[in-house]
C-alpha cells in the first residue's frame, strides 16, 4: 500500500474557532503547486480520508481537482489536530482493509500526521509536516517505510 499523508494548506486565524480556519491564498496556491507535483508520479486514489475541519476540506476540494474522483473518500472526526494517533491510524487501516485500497490519500493536521508516522514505521520519530506537505508510507504488511517527504519548497 501507499500511503500519501498530506498536511492542510496554509490557514488564516481569523475565524470563530480552530475548525472554521479557511485556506489562505498561499495555502491554495502550494496546495496547487504540491496536487500538480503528485500527479505526475500517481494517477489515482483508492481511498481518501479528510479531516472535518475547514482547512482540510478546503485541501482536498484542490486536491481533488487534479484527480479523477476516488472509489471512496470520508470525513473521519479522528482526524482532527488532538485526536488519538494510535486510534487513527488503527481507523486508516480497518477502513484500508474494507475497501481493499492500495493508494490511500488522508489530509489530516499537525501534530497528529507526525504521531501517525511513527505509529506507522517503526523507529521514526514523528517528523514535521510542513503546510501542504506530503509524506509517502510504504507499507507491505507488517513492514512499514518512509519513502519520502516533500513540502512546496522541495519540489518544482
Amino acid at each position: 500500500m501507499q500511503l500519501f499523508l498530506m498536511r492542510h494548506g496554509e490557514a488564516g486565524y481569523n475565524a470563530h474557532s480552530d475548525r472554521e480556519r479557511v485556506l489562505t491564498e498561499v495555502g491554495r496556491y502550494q496546495t496547487e503547486l504540491m496536487s500538480n507535483w503528485l500527479a505526475r508520479s500517481i494517477t489515482d486514489f483508492d481511498l481518501v480520508l479528510v479531516s472535518p475541519y475547514l482547512r482540510a476540506q478546503q485541501t482536498w476540494q484542490e486536491v481533488s481537482r487534479h484527480f479523477p474522483e476516488p472509489r471512496n473518500w470520508l470525513v473521519l472526526d479522528d482526524l482532527i489536530p488532538s485526536a488519538e494517533p494510535t486510534r487513527a491510524v488503527d481507523l486508516l487501516l480497518a477502513y484500508v482493509e474494507q475497501y481493499k485500497a492500495d493508494k490511500v490519500l488522508v489530509i489530516s493536521h499537525m501534530p497528529l500526521l507526525g504521531y501517525m508516522v511513527s505509529d506507522l514505521v517503526a523507529g521514526i520519530e514523528p517528523p514535521l509536516f510542513a503546510t501542504s506537505g506530503i509524506t509517502l508510507i510504504d507499507k507491505h504488511g507488517e513492514s512499514a517505510s518512509m519513502s519520502w517527504q516533500h513540502t512546496p519548497h522541495t519540489v518544482s
